[in-house]
């Protein structure tokens, strides 16, 4: 009995979430004359793909896919290296004002986004990255830093230090024991971490309004709001785009799951 009512809640979870994309894919299947005409039923009596072809060849949105895509990739990448290592810092020395330095990592998360924006347009107008997705780049690096350290760190908390204790009485440096040694065992949470911040920056979408205007420097999530416009709404083509943006999302979450899954039994077993 208690089997049956955990898969039936486990199958009504999957629904329930589930359902949003099911309901995209079926408004992105359904031709333009059709979508208000049918009513409300569960699959389109007629399927058509005009509008993935209108999205992918006629309009600007693979451009918007690569930009997010470098954007994501590149926030990710800079996040978790920096993450590693200042995790690494904060969880295995103590040192003056490391008290400080969490403190104020935490404080940076209280201040609504809307709050600093005007600020930053403004150091990004300093700088000249005002309207360039190297600009997006470094918002999104310090926006998601805090957390990943913070991330990370507990990641290393759990990792024994008497593993890189070890390590080191055999020869090894402090940076081999952590490259050999604890970053092995803390894929999970690098893992983790990359997921995090690549998912977050490409789905961010108000610091993308706000410091890109131009079309060729627009990311997906400001780029898909053209399909908005004074008078209509384009449903079928902004649902199949966002379907698209599923794609390297999954495909993304499917490469890092092995290094979620490798890293809870590698390291302490290697000899």
């Amino acid at each position: 009995m208690l089997n049956k009512s955990k898969y039936a809640f486990i199958m009504g979870f999957l629904i329930f979430t589930l359902f949003p994309v099911l309901w995209m894919l079926k408004i992105s299947l359904t031709p333009d004359r059709l979508l208000f005409s049918e009513g409300i039923t569960a699959w389109p009596s007629e399927i058509t793909f005009q509008h993935y072809y209108s999205v992918l060849v006629e309009g600007s949105i693979p451009d918007y896919f690569l930009n997010s895509f470098i954007v994501s990739f590149s926030t990710a990448a800079m996040v978790t290296v920096i993450a590693c290592l200042a995790g690494y810092g904060l969880s295995r020395f103590s040192f003056k004002g490391r008290t400080a330095i969490m403190t104020i990592l935490l404080i940076t998360q209280m201040f609504p986004i809307v709050m600093i924006i005007a600020p930053i347009y403004n150091v990004l107008t300093y700088i000249n990255l005002v309207d360039h997705i190297a600009g997006l780049v470094l918002v999104y690096t310090a926006f998601n830093l805090p957390f990943a350290c913070f991330l990370m760190q507990s990641f290393f908390d759990g990792s024994p230090v008497e593993l890189e204790e070890a390590a080191m009485i055999d020869g090894y440096t402090r940076f081999q024991a952590l490259e050999k040694v604890t970053l092995p065992l803390c894929l999970p949470g690098i893992g983790a971490t990359l997921g995090f911040v690549f998912t977050a920056a490409w789905s961010e979408l108000l610091f993308a309004l706000m410091f890109i205007n131009r079309q060729s420097q627009m990311t997906f999530p400001a780029g898909i709001m053209n399909f908005v416009t004074k008078f209509s709404v384009d449903w079928g083509q902004m649902a199949a785009a966002m379907i698209l943006a599923l794609i390297p999302v999954c495909i993304f979450f499917s490469y890092i799951q092995k290094f979620i899954v490798q890293g809870l039994t590698a390291g302490a077993l290697k000899g």
